[in-house]
């Protein structure tokens, strides 16, 4: 178990996105808007998720 989450703590740090983002995977699914990811990020701005969050959408305007 600590190896997977090595890796996975790997692979997010080199390839610069998160792994199962559920908020991701629903804006690129169309399921979420960018209004709505943006607000979910700056609810959690304070930490690594919420600052991803706001920069799917920074990225995508």
């Amino acid at each position: 178990m600590l190896e997977a989450a090595q890796f996975v703590e790997t692979l997010e740090k080199r390839q610069g996105y998160k792994v199962a983002c559920l908020e991701e995977i629903a804006l690129n699914n169309g399921w979420l808007s960018k209004e709505k990811v943006l607000e979910i990020g700056q609810k959690m701005s304070k930490n690594d998720y919420g600052q991803y969050l706001i920069s799917l959408i920074g990225e995508d305007l």
